[in-house]
């Protein structure tokens, strides 16, 4: 997270009246253009949620109207460029989180310290990190749902089918070796046709810097679960 990576409590999502009227909109839209919302929101209060497949620009407009739609108060991690002047404070109310992506293992850490410090907190991450069909998925998102003992939600977007919505949530067991297979699994039966797009089970980029801070977070911390102040 840069120097600027400004997290806020009161988003577009929880602003009064705001946040009731975004969630009419986006259920009429999304309805008029043909989208059908599949799954319910978890019950838990804090997770990490990844956004499978991504591939179009539009993937980012989808998935707000759908978390407006489900009443669901997302944050999101986006390029330090995205949050120059003069669109950074809509970013930010939008449940943007400016990170430097040369500072990966500063980016785990700090929303690591996010979900110890807040009873609510939901993070939405795109393990693909390009709309580009990739060979390997980034590990963060699961070093931070490792490292803040919460678990990880399988949201999907399909535009073939025009669907998409919340898959099911598991607990890593802090071997992403082991886990993410069953990931990949799950993601076949959710996204159908555009299973294509998904690596092979055993194809995953795992950053030297990020395994050495979950290393510290378990090394510190592995007799106790996560606190939240």
């Amino acid at each position: 997270m840069d120097e600027k990576g400004i997290i806020l409590n009161r988003t577009v999502f929880n602003t009064p009246i705001v946040s009731w009227l975004f969630a009419l909109i986006s259920r009429v839209a999304l309805k008029l253009f043909g989208w059908k919302i599949t799954g319910r929101p978890p019950k838990e209060n804090r997770y990490v949620m990844i956004a499978v497949p991504h591939t179009s620009n539009y993937d980012f407009f989808l998935t707000l109207g759908m978390a407006f739609a489900c009443r669901t108060n997302i944050h999101w991690m986006g390029k330090k460029s995205l949050f120059r002047w003069p669109f950074g404070p809509v970013m930010r109310w939008l449940g943007g989180i400016s990170v430097d992506r040369s500072q990966r293992a500063n980016a785990v850490d700090a929303m690591i310290e996010q979900f110890k410090k807040n009873k609510e907190f939901i993070l939405t991450i795109a393990p693909e990190g390009t709309r580009s069909k990739v060979k390997q998925w980034k590990s963060g998102f699961y070093h931070i749902a490792c490292g803040a003992n919460v678990p990880i939600v399988l949201g999907f977007l399909n535009h073939n089918a025009k669907e998409g919505g919340f898959g099911p949530s598991f607990k890593p067991c802090g071997n992403i070796q082991l886990d993410l297979p069953l990931i990949i699994a799950e993601y076949r039966e959710l996204i159908g046709d555009l299973a294509n797009r998904l690596p092979r089970a055993d194809q995953v980029q795992i950053q030297p810097a990020v395994t050495k801070v979950i290393n510290q977070v378990f090394n510190s911390d592995s007799s106790n679960k996560t606190k939240v102040d």
